[in-house]
């Protein structure tokens, strides 16, 4: 593994992103996806290579600095790389997403004008995340970490002219700042108290913080130093994937086109808070009370925002409520000391997520971007290939035995019930029954998008066939399958979903297969006690159809199934039934609410009342325009002196002569 190697994975997409972007006009529409597809691939081939070469190869970890960026005093900044087994798995899912995703944009965005401008923002989020997942240091993470950001913040608010998406944009960048701003703090704190951003150098003097305290806010209490730093660090995961509060961000990023919305989800922004803390694990397990924290987080989210995708009728915001649940069960897996377990679903989740994004975007294609599902139904047979993959990532998702999802999933379920600290049971609650949740909604998605009856009726008497000019639920023509460079990604992502899983459980999960990339306190090991019990994937599976989980799926599923396939009027009743809650759900708990009338009002307030107060009283009719006016009297009492009469000079002069006269006598006496 060269330097050169690595410095080719991370380039090769930057290239293509400034090929689309400052030469789109030139390269045309072919040149732009040709170029960023180039070089994501190529960056995908090497990521492969290099989890070749550490896995198989007899490749040891790479952890070099390639050059420094700046020097101050004995403290330097370098951009360096460090690539271990943990590194090369993100490599390899964030670039082989990303090349799908790439492909698929070629069908999705065909006819829209920002084509070029579009390949170049993918490509340039694939080298944000790419930097960020291979830095070997704390100031090259935060720049993947806000290069991530602000290209989420141009791809969300792709439509630029949609009003909608420009809120989805700066909601995402307002609240990415609360938790970038925590993350900032970790980072200053962790050069404070180590003296370095390396992060070799930060683990090998963790002695240093050591049961050494902090005082906060000026006050008596002492806070452990390696408890504030991880809370800060973590602050900046609760933003980036969107754990509560902080998750307001994420529904709302579906304004963009349906490509980003699985680049965002499955491989790239929303992960990069799991894996920070998956790579800072032996910072994370000398804090029990940092781990508590982060159980109790994840454990609300897995829940809650599930339970919001039970009453959402966009098919994307369905899938954006199932990220964010997917989410809080990786989050539990860190805070349970299951740092493997967390990346292994992390990386299950990628591919099946993927394939549901791009999935339902092969169906607003197909309905010519209406994305209601009460607007659908009946598509089973009229797009085959989306429907069956559809079925697979849903599959994937719930859990089902064999399935990739059902690995990692049920292996995080089963290390928190073993874990022993503070809101376990809460957190196993939590992700027991977002089981029965997760299969609800998602067979909800299946029946009301595919099974039943056509909701929806063609009228080609109205508009010009592009589905924009006519009235909701009325097409233009007849859904159809997708091109092939829409439905060859979802076959490609469908396949590791499938049999990833049973591929890679033993050795990720139970064996050594990331080494020294994830430490692990010996009392703290729950997937240990999980492993004494692991007897090979295909016993693993088995043994899964008699789990509550799967039962609780299996009540999933037949609740689903009763209410949206075989006995339609339930779902109205249910509704009726339960209006409360739905109205609560509906109006996700009120979050976004609250954080309207309190933080946005409130700053809009405050920042009238300084302007009122300060800037208009104080300074331009204050300092600006009163300086003006006092002059202008000045001058006013001042000119009446100047009459032009001779003798009123002469005389100004005499008596100025006297007072000169009377002060130098004065100072001569």
């Amino acid at each position: 593994m060269t330097q050169n190697l690595l410095l080719a994975i991370v380039l090769a997409p930057l290239l293509g992103a400034i090929i689309a972007g400052l030469f789109g006009r030139q390269v045309g529409r072919i040149g732009a996806h040709s170029a960023t597809i180039a070089g994501v691939g190529i960056s995908c081939a090497l990521s492969i290579y290099v989890l070749y070469l550490l896995v198989w190869g007899g490749a040891s970890a790479y952890n070099e600095n390639v050059y420094t960026w700046f020097q101050v005093g004995d403290y330097s900044a370098h951009v360096g790389f460090m690539v271990d087994r943990l590194t090369a798995m993100m490599m390899v899912v964030v670039t082989f997403v990303a090349l799908l995703v790439h492909v698929y944009t070629i069908g999705y965005m065909a006819e829209d004008p920002g084509y070029q401008r579009f390949f170049a923002y993918i490509s340039l989020f694939t080298f944000a995340m790419l930097m960020l997942v291979m830095s070997n240091n704390f100031l090259q993470l935060f720049f993947g970490w806000e290069a991530v950001g602000l290209v989420s913040y141009l791809l969300i608010g792709f439509w630029y002219k949609k009003p909608s998406a420009i809120f989805a944009n700066l909601k995402a960048f307002v609240v990415n700042r609360v938790g970038d701003f925590g993350f900032l703090l970790g980072i200053a704190c962790v050069m404070f108290y180590f003296g370095t951003l390396d992060y070799a150098e930060v683990f090998a003097s963790l002695h240093l913080v050591e049961g050494r305290t902090m005082a906060l806010f000026g006050g008596d209490r002492e806070f452990l130093v390696v408890s504030v730093i991880c809370l800060l660090l973590f602050v900046g995961a609760m933003g980036k994937s969107a754990q509560v509060p902080l998750h307001v961000w994420l529904p709302d990023s579906m304004e963009g086109p349906t490509p980003i919305s699985a680049l965002i989800h499955a491989a790239t922004m929303v992960t990069a808070g799991i894996y920070m803390v998956a790579r800072m694990s032996p910072l994370f397990e000398m804090s029990e009370f940092a781990l508590s924290f982060i159980l109790l987080i994840g454990a609300t989210t897995a829940l809650f925002t599930g339970l919001i995708g039970m009453v959402q009728n966009d098919i994307k915001r369905v899938i954006a409520y199932s990220t964010l649940s997917q989410l809080g069960y990786m989050t539990v897996a860190l805070g349970a000391s299951a740092y493997s377990a967390a990346v292994f679903h992390l990386m299950t989740h990628a591919f099946f997520k993927a394939l549901l994004f791009l999935g339902a975007g092969s169906v607003i294609i197909a309905m010519h971007h209406e994305q209601d599902m009460r607007r659908m139904g009946g598509l089973r047979k009229l797009m085959p290939i989306t429907w069956i993959t559809m079925v697979i990532g849903t599959l994937a998702l719930v859990g089902t035995p064999f399935f990739s999802g059902f690995y990692s999933k049920d292996a995080i379920i089963e290390a928190v019930k073993y874990a022993d600290r503070p809101f376990a049971t809460y957190a196993y609650w939590c992700v027991l029954l977002g089981a029965f949740v997760t299969a609800f909604y998602s067979f909800r998605l299946l029946y009301l998008t595919f099974h039943g009856q056509a909701r929806y009726r063609i009228d080609d008497s109205h508009g010009h066939g592009d589905g924009h000019a006519h009235p909701p639920g009325v097409l233009a023509h007849k859904p159809h399958e997708s091109p092939w460079v829409v439905t060859l990604p979802l076959v490609l992502l469908a396949i590791p979903s499938v049999i990833i899983g049973y591929v890679t459980v033993g050795p990720m999960l139970f064996g050594d297969w990331f080494g020294d990339a994830i430490h692990v306190a010996a009392a703290n090991d729950t997937l240990a006690r999980v492993g004494e019990h692991f007897q090979g994937a295909a016993a693993f599976a088995l043994h899964g159809f008699v789990t509550p989980v799967f039962w609780l799926v299996v009540a999933g599923f037949a609740l689903a199934t009763l209410m949206y396939l075989y006995r339609p009027h339930l779902a109205a009743s249910a509704r009726r039934i339960f209006a409360p809650v739905v109205t609560l759900l509906e109006n996700k708990y009120y979050i976004d609410d609250l954080y309207q009338a309190v933080f946005m009002r409130g700053s809009v307030l405050l920042g009238r009342g300084l302007w009122r107060g300060i800037d208009d009283a104080l300074i331009d009719n204050g300092l600006v325009n009163g300086s003006a006016r006092l002059i202008g009297r000045i001058s006013g009492r001042v000119r009446r002196i100047q009459t032009g009469y001779l003798y009123h000079y002469a005389f100004a002069m005499i008596v100025g002569l006297i007072v000169l006269l009377a002060i130098v006598l004065r100072a001569a006496g």
